[in-house]
């Protein structure tokens, strides 16, 4: 049989056999789904896209990749494949089968430096694994926030699709915020979308009301960054939050609240000079005058209250970030 007629029967009815897309959370990735990358764009449209055969989704978690090869091929031949994009997507166990044979792969877990943690391994199996046995294969330890990360669908609204690298940082940080980590690293390239990953990380927190406190309320989040245009690019591409629950800390703003920070939204977004700056000293630079020696009072930050923000995005934080001051 060709590969299609190869999974549709033989494969598809082992994979339904082990609970996928039957068990309920547990669903089958395929074709449009199951995209890895775009590939290339021509003027004729995308070349060679990238897109696994299966990925098996639980709980709202991307836990395999599946190749599948024809059954008139070894499965070893699916092998290479199958541990790419495994690779890619930060999977860790993946699979390739002909419809009568099915290999099994643990890609292992490295550290930091690229050195395994655990080893990697292969081997012959008879059945795919239910959803539960592979979600406790990934995930032997409990962590209630994590699943409701996982469980919290993100924001495609506006026909924007996250990338399968924004994905993978979305998910790496959120487990990072489930582990109680206070700080958090995310470095990604000019141009592949550092803001809107920023804006999916935020929606899956304010959507599962996830905060510092543990209390029934969303979360408080400063977007800081050192140049004008970063925090107005931010508030811009966080459109999808209700305009009420945003606002923008600028001078001007500040003297129309009586130079007093708010504290009644969300999402706050401003740069490090305006947060710096006292009440005092914006008034003399209003007043074009010179601020006397001794007349300066608190820096802006200093109104709010410590742990006011359960979570602050610094942008660019090689820059912003060596600012010298603890609240941050």
């Amino acid at each position: 049989m060709n590969e299609a007629q190869t999974r549709f029967n033989k494969i598809d009815p082992k994979l339904r056999d082990a609970g996928w897309g039957i068990v309920p959370g547990s669903n089958i990735l395929v074709e449009q789904s199951a995209y890895i990358a775009p590939g290339r764009l021509t003027t004729t449209g995308n070349k060679n896209p990238k897109k696994a055969d299966y990925i098996l989704e639980y709980k709202g978690q991307k836990l395999a990749v599946i190749e599948a090869k024809s059954d008139e091929k070894d499965v070893s031949e699916g092998v290479a494949q199958a541990k790419l994009y495994a690779d890619a997507l930060k999977i860790r166990y993946t699979y390739s089968t002909n419809g009568d044979e099915i290999w099994f792969i643990d890609m292992g877990v490295k550290s930091g430096n690229g050195d395994y943690i655990i080893p990697s391994k292969e081997r012959d199996i008879d059945n795919f694994p239910s959803p539960q046995d592979l979600w406790q294969m990934t995930f032997p330890d409990e962590n209630p926030w994590r699943d409701k990360f996982n469980l919290c669908a993100l924001n495609r609204s506006g026909g924007r699709e996250p990338r399968y690298y924004q994905e993978i940082a979305i998910k790496n940080v959120l487990e990072a915020v489930a582990k109680q980590h206070n700080r958090i690293l995310l470095t990604m390239a000019t141009g592949t979308g550092k803001t809107y990953t920023a804006f999916q990380i935020c929606w899956k927190l304010t959507q599962t009301k996830w905060n510092i406190k543990g209390v029934e309320r969303a979360p408080r989040i400063l977007f800081i960054a050192d140049r004008n245009i970063l925090a107005n690019q931010a508030i811009n591409d966080f459109d999808q939050f209700p305009e009420d629950a945003m606002c923008r800390i600028t001078p001007k703003e500040l003297k129309k609240n009586n130079y007093k920070v708010p504290t009644a939204r969300n999402l706050y977004f401003t740069i490090f000079q305006t947060m710096m700056t006292s009440p005092n000293a914006q008034k003399a630079e209003e007043q074009g005058i010179t601020l006397p020696e001794g007349a300066d009072d608190q820096p802006y930050y200093m109104q709010y209250e410590r742990d006011f923000f359960d979570f602050i995005i610094i942008d660019e934080c090689h820059r912003g970030g060596t600012v010298p001051i603890s609240w941050v």
